[in-house]
């Protein structure tokens, strides 16, 4: 791999990168953590586990049994005595057990891939469902790209560990064993000359640990900025374009990716420092068993057949100890990745659920603000005692300029944040003290940038209630004059509309999203600058939808248009989080206050336009 030249120097924007995502943590390895990991094992354990388990068993035995039928018996026996019918024998059994281990090997490999795969399968679906029911305040702070890593990458690096790493940790470890125990058994003066550099292979070996895990983590950092800034550029292409971007782009590129590359490079160097101490440990026990071994062969201690014996084992008695030493960086990098994984699922959410929570059945939609307060941050509140009282079936506007509190108030209804301070109720219920689900599927929200998923049309407005029929998708697409546009479409409500609904304008998908609030039925309604990218053609076509779309329910209506806003029962201006007038447009336009001037401000910008 050619090493990347010409790393530019870090701008400002990439510092500010860094301290936006995962931070290296340097922790023990924490061996709780990894059994923790293998519970995900257990729904397998009376499957495949135990036939992958028996299969090596048999594949072990008979890789320990062969070179002692060779050595001690063929040899010393048959060879030796020249008997032929014996070592006819001999030979068909010795091709008779590898036949059997074949077919073991085939087994066990064809159990634990499935094995590993299933158990990838379940970390991954518990890890998604996790991070779905996590409260905004961990989105806040976290780039889209930096989860896509855990939930992906994080996890992928776990399959070798499940696919072969835990059988071929418990082969080898089975190997060893008992190549050790016949060694001693056979011999325990040369086994124990063979194995006096163990000692000292294991004290080198432990001394790397430490610095191998720390190398493997600072990987998965990297290869999570690399991810995120990926995210970024991918999402914001049509910024970068705008402004000629594209080279300052890709020397950002440039320097996140070589960050990535050095990484590897050094976990990759220091890992491999583990496999020369195995090949300079099994040279140096190669050397011993020819010296020693021809010593006690010449002077009696021990039999050609057994020398034997110890040649093929001291080949088999490294191969384990060099595959231990890999499983144990494999471990590191699987040690490393289940921290960032657990460190998610740990994660509790903000808003919490309660278990014996009050659950809204038949919502009528009246809500209550008694003195509430909120935070972003410690140090810059958004909401200061806001009290308001919205009656049911109520359309109320929310009017401000940006920052004013004007989201925060409609963010605090559907309880994707808990207020600092004070109360926020529903229908006489405190939302703290309210099953979340029952809540949320009371309330529809329309956001001024609309997300459309992948797939078709009728899919995405069937996403307000999925177990609506067609009929009934059709009818609140005509509703909110979304049909008009999709039939002219090729295949109509079948269009795939592609990522974010690229192939839709603006003003399309807010009509779509507007069907799908329809669909949904709620008994709260929010619209968060929902016609803000709307032309004005299609926004008579909405006004008259929205007649329809709020009647018999309560609405909270986030906008700045004159013509959204006008018809409210109730508007409130918002400045810095607090309510500095109320009323309907009449009574607010008569005080000569807030109010008027944002009004007189728009009739002068359509006038200047």
């Amino acid at each position: 791999m050619a090493k990347v030249k010409n790393k530019p120097a870090k701008s400002r924007h990439l510092k500010r990168f860094y301290y936006t995502v995962d931070q290296a943590v340097d922790k023990p390895f924490n061996w709780k953590q990894m059994w923790r990991l293998l519970e995900y094992i257990k729904p397998y354990s009376k499957t495949y586990l135990p036939g992958a388990i028996i299969a090596m068993l048999i594949s072990t035995a008979v890789r320990l049994v062969v070179p002692i039928i060779i050595g001690k018996v063929a040899l010393d026996v048959a060879i030796y005595n020249k008997d032929t019918t014996l070592l006819t024998y001999l030979v068909l059994g010795i091709g008779f057990l590898y036949l059997l281990n074949y077919i073991s090997n085939i087994l066990r490999i064809k159990w634990v891939n499935i094995l590993g795969q299933n158990v990838i399968y379940d970390i991954r679906q518990h890890l998604f469902s996790h991070v779905q029911r996590l409260s905004h305040r961990f989105f806040d702070s976290r780039s889209a790209g930096s989860i896509l890593v855990r939930i992906m990458n994080d996890i992928t690096s776990l399959q070798e560990l499940f696919t072969n790493g835990i059988i071929n940790l418990l082969m080898d470890v089975v190997t060893l064993t008992g190549i050790i125990v016949i060694l001693l058994v056979l011999s325990p003066k040369l086994a124990l000359a063979i194995m006096v550099v163990l000692p000292i292979m294991f004290y080198i070996s432990t001394k790397l640990r430490r610095n191998i895990r720390r190398s493997w983590q600072n990987v998965r950092i990297q290869q999570s900025r690399l991810n995120s800034h990926l995210n970024e550029g991918i999402q914001g292409i049509r910024i970068t374009q705008s402004f000629s971007q594209e080279q300052e782009n890709a020397e950002y590129f440039n320097g996140v990716n070589e960050d990535n590359f050095e990484s590897w490079r050094i976990a990759s160097k220091k890992s491999a420092l583990f496999r020369p101490f195995v090949e300079m440990s099994n040279a140096i026990g190669t050397i011993i068993l020819i010296t020693y071994g021809a010593y006690l062969i010449l002077y009696g201690g021990i039999e050609i057949g057994t020398f034997v014996v110890f040649a093929f084992f001291l080949g088999m008695f490294w191969e384990p100890i060099s595959r231990l030493g890999q499983m144990y960086n494999q471990l590191l990098m699987a040690m490393s990745a289940s921290e960032r994984i657990f460190e998610f699922l740990d994660e509790q959410p903000n808003v919490k659920d309660k278990e014996d929570g009050f659950e809204f059945t038949d919502m009528k939609g009246e809500i209550e603000f008694d003195r509430v307060q909120f935070s972003y941050e410690e140090d810059r509140i958004a909401l200061h005692e806001i009290s308001l009282d919205i009656k049911q079936g109520q359309t109320i506007a929310l009017v401000g300029h940006t920052g004013s509190g004007k989201s925060t108030i409609a963010n605090l209804i559907s309880r994707f944040y808990d207020p600092t301070k004070g109360t926020v109720s529903i229908d006489g219920h405190n939302l703290r003290d309210v099953k979340l689900d029952s809540l949320r599927q009371q309330i529809s929200v329309v956001l001024q940038d609309t997300f459309i998923f992948s797939g078709t049309i009728m899919e995405n407005i069937r996403f307000g209630r999925p177990n609506a029929t067609d009929d009934e998708v059709l009818k609140a697409a005509k509703v909110v004059g979304a049909d008009e546009f999709i039939s002219r479409l090729a295949n109509g409500y079948n269009t795939e509309v592609e990522e974010r609904g690229n192939i839709l304008s603006a003003g399309e998908r807010q009509l779509l999203s507007f069907a799908r609030a329809l669909l949904a039925d709620p008994r709260i309604l929010i619209l968060d600058e929902a016609t803000a990218s709307i032309d004005t053609e299609t926004e008579v076509k909405i006004q008259t939808a929205l007649g329809k779309l709020l009647k018999g329910r309560t609405a909270i209506i986030i906008a700045h248009r004159l013509s959204t806003i006008r018809e409210a029962d109730e508007i409130f201006v918002l400045q810095h989080g607090k309510v500095l007038e109320h009323g309907n447009h009449q009574q607010l336009m008569s005080q000569h206050g807030e109010y008027f001037d944002l009004v007189k401000s728009q009739f002068q910008m359509l006038d200047a336009m």
